[in-house]
């Protein structure tokens, strides 16, 4: 007879985290064989020479633990790259560090700045993995909503500047901006620069998109600006740039005093990031064309995307960043986000992510968001349906 022991009870760390919204709509999706433009991630294949590179790293014996900072061709690719485009020096001995994915880059960021009963500024909506990092350091969130306006959403600055306190460790910033498309634009940047001022706050400045700005406005990076870049944490995400989001690797550049305390908690959290292709990506990298020419691939894609969905219901939302599209849906529907995105997904066929979720509180806007980082024939599948509505 078979005996049965019981389980010890575990007090969560995370009470109000669940299943995540991207996983559910892709399940949803995938029981409704719909067009699933909601998770961030591309349908087509990355270069097929970055595969080579990759294999040709296994084939030369790159299979073991590289540094814990990351591979060295790689660091060095990636301070070279940093400075031919932003201007900004940094060391790639101890200014770079290689993660694994963008995430695992913000988490250990707050998680070495943030003690504690620190208090952590964060713009909503926001990826939805902030927060939790944030409960994970014993931060305390202080969160401030982008206003939607008639021209789309924007940063509040003055209603940032009065949550700022004594106990203000932390700023997050995501430019260009998941999930609404917008960027950060000088008159921003000033206003950022104006609250920190004098104070001890840094700044984490979540740059995955750094390649998908349009209509040939630059992305204003904070590493361009050499008073904030003295108090940043910078990421970025070769998953996004390079359509490999599998791959999980990504980076963080900040200065040497930020660096060393992050490296500390990287070293048990992750340790090290997959060599071969950590040295693919850094051959990879001795042309910059594959991400010089991004803005104009994606913009393309944005264009169609709109101009497909100019004469339905939809009303259209500024897209200047990213690969996500925002709609309002009013002409439509009243129902709630997520009730309308499952709507979409399980009866039109197209599946989308209430913007809603990328919200603590789960606030109403009457806006769902769209990825448009898809083959053509997929973006003109789910237009034809949306259309339709």
């Amino acid at each position: 007879m078979t005996q049965h022991f019981p389980t010890p009870s575990l007090q969560t760390r995370l009470p109000a985290v669940g299943t995540t919204i991207f996983t559910r709509m892709s399940q949803l999706a995938a029981e409704h064989g719909a067009v699933n433009l909601g998770q961030g991630f591309p349908d087509f294949d990355c270069d097929p020479a970055l595969v080579e590179l990759v294999s040709e790293a296994m084939r030369a014996g790159h299979n073991q633990y590289p540094p814990m900072t990351g591979a060295a061709p790689l660091r060095l690719a990636i301070a070279a790259k940093i400075a031919s485009l932003y201007g900004h020096q940094y060391d790639a001995n101890t200014e770079i560090t290689v993660t694994a994915g963008a995430t695992e880059a913000l988490t250990t960021a707050i998680l070495c700045c943030v003690h504690p009963g620190d208090e952590v500024i964060v713009i909503e909506p926001a990826y939805d993995s902030y927060l939790p990092a944030i409960a994970l350091a014993g931060g305390v969130p202080v969160r401030v909503a982008m206003e939607l306006g008639q021209h789309g959403y924007s940063v509040p600055w003055a209603r940032i500047a009065a949550a700022v306190t004594g106990k203000t460790r932390l700023i997050v910033i995501n430019t260009p901006h998941n999930p609404t498309g917008t960027i950060l634009r000088t008159a921003d940047i000033a206003a950022l620069a104006e609250i920190v001022r004098g104070t001890d706050i840094m700044l984490l400045s979540d740059e995955v998109y750094e390649h998908m700005v349009y209509d040939g406005v630059r992305h204003e990076s904070l590493c361009r600006h050499p008073e904030l870049a003295a108090r940043s944490f910078i990421v970025s995400s070769f998953g996004k740039t390079y359509h490999v989001t599998g791959w999980k690797v990504g980076y963080v550049a900040a200065p040497a005093a930020l660096t060393a305390e992050f490296r500390k908690v990287h070293q048990y959290n992750v340790f090290s990031v997959n060599t071969p292709m950590q040295h693919g990506l850094a051959s990879h990298m001795a042309s910059p064309q594959p991400y010089l020419e991004l803005p104009a691939f994606y913009q393309r894609k944005r264009d169609l995307f709109r101009a497909g969905l100019a004469g339905s219901r939809f009303t259209l939302l500024p897209a200047d960043g990213t690969y996500f599209q925002c709609v309002r849906y009013d002409a439509i529907s009243h129902d709630k986000e997520a009730q309308f995105a499952q709507w979409l997904t399980s009866e039109i066929k197209v599946a989308a992510i209430p913007v809603s979720a990328f919200y603590a509180e789960g606030q109403e806007s009457g806006v769902v968001r769209f990825c448009f980082a898809k083959q053509d024939a997929t973006l003109e599948l789910a237009l034809a349906r949306l259309r339709a509505v």
